[in-house]
This record gives structure tokens, sequence and C-alpha cells, in this order.
């Protein structure tokens, strides 16, 4: 932990804390915890510090949301996901990371205005269906290899369907755990696990825990409108950085 300073640790809890948030039930928001914590690292570096706190906080996640989850989709969506990490490993090497972050928040800004648009129109809830939550499933499961960036695609698929708050919080916390269980063997496959990330990962570990915690709490009460409402702005902030993050690259 040589390179691990107080400015380290001053970027790296609250990018920690974050991803207690999202496994809470607060979505989208862990999606910040890479580029946070890229202020002070490598993006590879960032992602791979963090996937041992996402698998860790998804145990308590699993356990607050154990009764309170759509079986349907999980049915769906947990073996389509776990395709696509598949395919995020064997084009590790090939396919460019900011590629697939101007994709994947092109993906949420354009969900977000088309859902915005056809809320005026007042359609009806969109139940779970085999065709998209397989194609959006394997998206998913591959830009969270990819940058821990699952979260749009999934949007695509489940908020239409308008899940009541805890259902939804609860499928997705557990459909996420799942992926960073898979995702755990080809990040150690590749190098990225290192015993000195999984140093820095433990001393950030109870930050992101209590932040855990604090997320489910906030979603119980914080009313179901206004829930789907910040989801959807989230959303469609953090796919505007996505996309304005690539075009920096570039």
């Amino acid at each position: 932990m040589s390179d691990a300073g107080w400015l380290f640790f001053l970027v790296a809890i609250p990018a920690a804390m974050l991803v207690g948030f999202s496994k809470g039930g607060l979505p989208v928001v862990g999606m910040l915890g890479v580029p946070v914590l890229s202020l002070v690292t490598s993006p590879v570096r960032a992602a791979a510090l963090l996937l041992p706190i996402y698998v860790v906080t998804d145990m308590f996640g699993l356990w607050a949301y154990r009764r309170e989850f759509d079986r349907r989709n999980l049915a769906i969506l947990i073996p389509a996901a776990t395709v696509g990490v598949g395919i995020g490993w064997a084009t590790a090497f090939i396919v460019s990371e900011r590629l697939v972050t101007l994709i994947v928040g092109i993906i949420g800004l354009s969900f977000c205005l088309n859902y915005w648009l056809a809320s005026r129109r007042n359609n009806a809830p969109r139940p779970a269906d085999l065709p998209r939550g397989l194609f959006w499933g394997t998206v998913s499961g591959f830009t969270s290899f990819v940058s821990h960036a699952g979260a749009p695609p999934y949007q695509m698929y489940v908020i239409p369907q308008r899940l009541e708050k805890m259902v939804y919080s609860g499928t997705t916390t557990i459909l996420f755990a799942a992926v960073n269980a898979v995702k755990l063997v080809p990040y150690w496959a590749l190098g990225q696990l290192s015993l000195d990330n999984l140093e820095l990962a433990a001393w950030l570990l109870p930050g992101a825990i209590a932040a855990t915690f604090a997320g489910v709490w906030l979603v119980r009460i914080i009313p179901q409108v206004l829930f789907y409402r910040l989801v959807l702005i989230a959303l469609f902030l953090i796919s505007l950085k996505l996309v304005a993050d690539a075009a920096i690259a570039g």
C-alpha cells in the first residue's frame, strides 16, 4: 500500500461508499465509483480495486432483499448476463473501453429521453419478456465486465415494467450480485485482483458496508414516484458523463 496516501483514501472512501449505496438499492450511483476512484489511480486498477467491494457488499444487499425480488426477471437476466461477462472476457484485449463507455452513455441517454416522451402518453407497464431480457441482460453483463457499467442496459429492460420499488431494488441487487461473483474468475485470470488491491479493498469495506444499510433505509422511506424520478435523473446525468468521458478520451 505504498502508493495509498491520504489523498488516495480521501477519494477512495467516497467511491467505495457509492458502491455500498447501490447495493443498498439506490440504483445507478454505483457506476460513479470507478470514475471517482480514477481521479487518483488508473481506470483499470479502479475497476479491479472496487470489484471485491462490490462482491462483499452484495452479501449484505442479498440479505436485505432476500424476500423482495422478481423471479421471472432473474431467471431471464442472470443466464444472459453471465454470457455477457463471458463475451467481455473473450474480447478483453480487443474491445476499447472508450467505445464501450460511449455506447453505454448513448444507451442511457436514449432511454431516458424516450421514456420521458412516452410517459406523456401514459403507456401501460411492459411485462418481462424473454427476447428483450436476453438481449439487454447480455449487454448488461458485457458492459459490467468492462467497466462496472451494467446499469443502463439493465434499466432499458426493467424500468418500463414499473416494478414496485422494493422489488425493483431487490431484483437489481440480486442480479448484479450474481454478475459480480461470475466476474471474479476472469478478473483473477487477467491479473487484476492483486494482493495489494485486496488489502486496499479491505480498508475501504467498513464505509461501503455502512453505506449499503443506509441505502436500504433510504429506499424504504422514499415515495415510489420520487424513487423512479431520481433513478431516471441519475441515469441521465451519469450517461451524459459517460458520453463526455468518451469524447474527451478520444
